[in-house]
């Protein structure tokens, strides 16, 4: 009966399943440390806004009124400011972005290709106080011989236009200044606009060429094609960049608080002014102190809560957009 030589382990074999684990070691280390880190700052944070919680209780979130000098804390202001300017940057964004990744993925020369997608990488890292100071200096002030600033002008235009259309003429009422909502958005959209097209590109360029080359060979025009194989393809993964580029928005300090107003007030006029969680945190937080730190805290952790939901969601559904294309 003929037997089977032992198989003896090579030092070479050895050494490698030792680096294997002592890598996995690591990484999941690493993954561990990520969250431990992000435990700690939730921990600590509600720690420190725990004063502002117990006081106000659910009246933290839902009372609308903010006046530090009677210690009086009520974040929903700012949780709809917030929330107000992260739809309008969206409303501008989305259609924007999706139109130059579809461009550059689907009909921009090889040429054109590269210097656009390089010009767009270069916006998303501009710092975000650039574009806050271009809407503060630019839009918001007076022009020649002290008239309205630019975009108090816009604002006019837009509201005499929409002034006799029942609900529209409330939306678009008239403004009270430079500072706005709307102006809060359209800044926020600019930052955003180079992100999302990034991730949409990406998004695009994973469509099979097979499924695009079938759908030409059976005689469809280029654009249904792009409406057959591209958009349905591609659906989950553009929701995740939008959610993601929301996460951006919503978590936006500097430029928010240069151009909204800084306003703590619920109105549905887009050209009034406002206020926001970030921009109210970075504005109040060096001279608070008390209960009042504590409630800046709070809006923190909130916003936190917010930024990582919709974070995990983003992932959770991009992570079955590429499960599906796989």
């Amino acid at each position: 009966m003929a037997t089977q030589p032992a198989t003896v382990p090579t030092l070479g074999s050895s050494r490698s399943a030792f680096t294997d684990r002592a890598f996995s070691i690591l990484a999941l280390g690493a993954g561990l440390t990520v969250l431990l880190i992000l435990g700690l700052i939730a921990l600590s944070t509600t720690n420190q806004a725990l004063p502002a919680f117990r006081q106000e209780g659910l009246g933290f979130i839902t009372s609308d009124r903010w006046i530090p000098s009677q210690d009086v804390f009520g974040a929903l202001p700012f949780v709809y400011g917030t929330m107000v300017i992260s739809v309008i940057a969206l409303l501008f964004a989305v259609p924007v972005s999706m139109g130059i990744a579809l461009f550059l993925s689907e009909l921009a020369p090889p040429r054109l290709r590269r210097p656009v997608v390089y010009l767009i990488d270069l916006l998303a890292a501009v710092p975000s106080v650039v574009f806050g100071l271009w809407g503060l200096l630019v839009l918001t002030q007076p022009g020649p011989g002290g008239g309205d600033p630019p975009i108090v002008g816009f604002y006019q235009w837009i509201s005499n236009v929409t002034g006799s259309i029942p609900g529209l003429s409330t939306l678009f009422g008239p403004p009270l200044n430079g500072k706005s909502f709307f102006l809060a958005g359209v800044i926020l959209a600019l930052m955003i606009t180079p992100i999302i097209t990034s991730l949409i590109r990406e998004v695009y360029n994973t469509v099979p060429p097979g499924h695009k080359e079938a759908a030409l060979a059976l005689g469809a025009t280029r654009w249904e094609m792009i409406r057959g194989a591209v958009f349905p393809h591609s659906r989950s993964g553009t929701v995740a960049a939008v959610m993601l580029g929301l996460g951006r928005a919503m978590g936006e300090t500097i430029a928010a608080a240069l151009v909204i107003g800084s306003s703590p007030q619920i109105t549905a006029r887009l050209f009034g002014s406002g206020d926001a969680m970030a921009a109210v945190i970075a504005n109040q937080f060096g001279e608070a102190g008390g209960t009042h730190r504590s409630a800046l805290i709070g809006l923190g952790v909130v916003l936190f809560a917010m930024t990582i939901v919709v974070n995990v969601v983003a992932r959770l559904v991009f992570g079955r957009s590429s499960a599906a294309v796989a």
